[in-house]
């Protein structure tokens, strides 16, 4: 049996409940009413400290999915995926949400980034409603909302994800089993590697196939040294671990049921990943590869995650079923334990940190 060596391991590294001292704040989009709240939580609990409504037309959904914060911490922006036909990105101030402009971009632009220098914002265009045809990431520069770059990349992808210097971006393919390595001096895809099962391997030019994906990865997280990508196969259960100078797979790390998108805390102690299906978030020592907890969540349709940098919270949202709304859930990554709730728009998905106060 599995479940006793886990319960074991997890109370090994269990620590006593701390209260917060500051309150930390983050934005998150819900992508079922086109809201976007800034939630926060300190020794007074979880609460919604506001929400504003995205779109133009009341009518007309938009669909906030991915949503990022600039280093600075002066603007964020948000992805919208159901656009008319494209999506697009839009560019908010953080002090009184003041839309400064918007962009349009490909077919459902869901999972973004900004850049360490906060020069640029790279976003996968995922095409979930398109043909099974490769698309792209776009990059736009955050100065005026232009899009500089559209590079071509495959079918679906999903999780982009910059390392720490901004010289590399990470995607992966859902429908090809590929991690995409894009050279971010030149704006053009630098490498691939294969994560399906059994056929993990690099390769410098993207393989024409037409077999079933058996990883279906949806998220690509390089680590803080930039060392290592971890990919997160949703279809098996696992993540698959990187190497990047030898660009390869030294080894498959096992998580929940439907393993969907990554955090890794900025000591690069712990690996969190969403388990979409299990209604849960797994917690990995990446010294061991073990799983030293796994936390429930409150609702079903477990989604994004964001660590604060003090490392001691995740913060995760929680989509819900139905007429369901949105959640976000605190995680006390010392105690191990899920210690907040707070109820937001159905859907909830994109979330990123802010500040502290």
């Amino acid at each position: 049996m599995r479940v006793l060596p886990l319960l074991f391991a997890a109370v090994a590294f269990q620590t006593a409940i701390v209260p917060p001292k500051v309150d930390y704040l983050f934005f998150v989009g819900s992508e079922g009413d086109d809201h976007i709240a800034l939630v926060r939580f300190g020794p007074h609990g979880a609460k919604v400290d506001h929400q504003i409504k995205m779109g133009f037309n009341p009518t007309e959904p938009v669909g906030p999915h991915g949503l990022g914060v600039s280093p600075d911490g002066r603007y964020y922006y948000v992805s919208t995926a159901h656009g008319t036909p494209e999506g697009s990105l839009w560019k908010y101030t953080t002090k009184g949400d003041t839309l400064v402009g918007r962009v349009e971009l490909g077919m459902f632009p869901a999972t973004l980034q900004v850049t360490p220098d906060g020069a640029y914002v790279y976003v996968v265009n995922f095409n979930l409603y398109g043909d099974m045809i490769t698309s792209s990431v776009s990059v736009v520069y955050t100065d005026g909302l232009t899009e500089i770059a559209r590079i071509p990349t495959c079918t679906m992808p999903h999780g982009s994800r910059l390392n720490a210097t901004g010289t590399r971006h990470y995607s992966a393919c859902m429908m090809d089993d590929m991690l995409v390595e894009i050279d971010a001096r030149n704006l053009k895809v630098a490498r691939w590697f294969s994560v399906a099962t059994g056929a993990e391997h690099g390769v410098t030019t993207r393989p024409m196939s037409m077999t079933p994906a058996t990883c279906s990865p949806t998220w690509a997280q390089p680590s803080p040294d930039g060392t290592k990508v971890w990919v997160a196969c949703n279809k098996t259960n696992d993540v698959v671990e990187i190497d990047v100078k030898k660009w390869t797979m030294t080894r498959r790390i096992p998580f929940g049921d439907g393993v969907y998108n990554l955090a890794v805390t900025h000591n690069g102690r712990l690996l969190i990943g969403t388990n979409k299906r299990g209604q849960s978030v797994s917690i990995v020592d990446l010294a061991t590869g073990k799983e030293v907890a796994r936390v429930p969540t409150t609702r079903k349709v477990t989604s994004g995650v964001a660590v604060t940098p003090d490392d001691r919270y995740a913060f995760v949202t929680d989509e819900g079923i139905g007429s369901q709304p949105g959640t976000v859930d605190v995680i006390d990554l010392d105690a191990l334990q899920k210690v907040a709730s707070i109820d937001v728009g159905p859907q909830a998905g994109g979330i990123d940190f802010w500040k502290t106060e």
